[in-house]
């Protein structure tokens, strides 16, 4: 799912994100819980302030967000919601 995010700029463009869009919600990043980087995509594992679990994924060369997994606050591993599923979740 794209989103928007709008993002701290410390000694590199797009170091870290500090909130995100999805639809017409906003969600501020209270902690990176984890950052790595691929080839091609950065990603980071964040809290937001509804205390849901993200994992963000920058594309470089497109210059592009995306939301690639989501957990609801309090929610077990074995419920992670991956890719396009729970979606209507995050609208509403």
């Amino acid at each position: 799912m794209k989103i928007r995010v709008e993002t701290y700029d410390g000694y590199r463009a797009g170091e870290r994100p500090l909130r995100f869009h999805i639809g017409a919600k906003k969600r501020d990043v209270v902690e990176v819980l984890d950052r790595w980087f691929g080839e091609d995509h950065d990603y980071f594992k964040v809290i937001a302030d509804d205390g849901g679990v993200y994992v963000l994924r920058y594309n470089r060369s497109e210059d592009s967000w995306e939301l690639t997994q989501y957990r609801a606050a309090g929610a077990g591993q074995e419920s992670a919601k991956e890719g396009k599923a729970g979606t209507q979740d995050l609208l509403n």
